[in-house]
């Protein structure tokens, strides 16, 4: 079995983020979520790889290599526009040739991974498995409906009025007589190939497809919402690990990770929290379930329930929560004026203040 792991795509809900980076680069617990994906895959028995890359491509390949650090032979695979994930097996037909695969959505997140779907799918005779599970905003997915034996009646793509909280998760597997299907079908109204549509050309064609409910957490991490969700689950299962100088004069309370290089003095880790390496935390406290990036500094803050990427700077401010603050970045007190903000934001951008 083989695997195609999506990783393409503009990642418009996590702008201004995704203009410079790839959507599935984001840390989660100061891993890029691509990775967890990865490493569920190879966990499966698999270790032949193709990535579905777009405008990003360079990145992912520095970030992901031939795939030897993971244990997998990687292949790139270039689509040229956001074609639909049916186009993405169409496009991979050379690559998958005559073997069933796992398709990965390279921004999903299943905390339990899929070994053991990999293993049900393996003793079937089943031409496709997708995995299903309920949300509370079911527009935003791929949904199903099903009829009472757990038979699947229809899919939907991002309905404007879903008929089931059933989301279709990022994880299918396939045998290869998907490839007929992708071949059959035309773009949707989107303008793209859709897969929900691959596999409702499955089952009125006589295939065998099999619907499975995900008992255990999933995410897709295109939101910020779900970003700091997903990142507040991964770190509620770290284990404590000091590597870095912590000082006397500061207080580590629950689970904290402080990785090789990183400094604390003075300051107040309510864990679960990691701290990356080469980061400096004076005079702050740092609250339950956030992640700080390598090369950061956080100077006379309080911050919570956030995440932040490499090399960026908070200083002097109260209170940072529920944000997600990207690589490079300068978060500091004004100066001057009381009750006066400054900033200099980029596009697509969210800032909320307190007035």
């Amino acid at each position: 079995m083989k695997a195609l792991v999506l990783v393409g795509g503009k990642g418009t809900r996590l702008r201004p983020l995704t203009h410079t980076s790839a959507k599935q680069l984001v840390p989660v617990a100061n891993k890029p979520v691509l990775f967890y994906g990865l490493e569920a895959i190879r966990d499966a028995g698999i270790t032949t790889v193709g990535l579905i890359v777009g405008d990003t491509a360079e990145e992912v390949r520095e970030a992901v290599g031939d795939g030897s650090r993971f244990g997998l032979d990687v292949t790139y695979i270039r689509q040229e526009a956001p074609l639909g994930l049916a186009h993405c097996v169409l496009i991979a037909a050379e690559f998958l040739a005559d073997e069933p695969f796992v398709m990965y959505l390279g921004d999903n997140f299943l905390v339990d991974g899929i070994t053991e779907l990999v293993d049900a799918f393996r003793r079937s005779d089943y031409d496709a498995q997708i995995l299903l599970t309920r949300v509370a905003e079911p527009q935003f997915y791929g949904v199903a409906e099903l009829g009472p034996e757990g038979e699947i009646l229809g899919l939907e793509e991002k309905p404007e009025h879903p008929r089931s909280d059933l989301a279709i998760v990022g994880v299918y597997i396939f045998s290869p007589a998907v490839h007929a299907a992708v071949r059959a079908i035309r773009p949707s109204a989107r303008g793209e190939l859709e897969i929900t549509d691959a596999i409702t050309w499955l089952i009125d064609n006589g295939s065998s497809v099999h619907s499975h409910l995900v008992d255990g957490y999933w995410k897709d991490t295109g939101r910020l919402q779900d970003m700091l969700e997903c990142n507040r689950i991964v770190l509620e299962r770290v284990e404590p690990d000091i590597r870095g100088t912590v000082d006397g004069l500061s207080e580590i309370t629950g689970r904290v990770v402080v990785e090789p290089g990183a400094v604390v003095e003075n300051s107040v880790l309510r864990g679960p929290i990691v701290i990356g390496a080469d980061t400096k935390i004076l005079s702050s406290y740092v609250g339950p379930f956030t992640s700080i990036g390598s090369g950061c500094l956080v100077d006379g803050a309080e911050i919570e329930y956030s995440i932040v990427l490499d090399g960026s700077s908070v200083r002097g401010v109260s209170r940072v929560a529920h944000s997600l603050i990207g690589r490079n970045v300068e978060v500091s007190r004004a100066a001057g004026v009381s009750n006066t903000h400054e900033l200099m934001v980029g596009d697509h951008s969210r800032i909320q203040v307190r007035a």
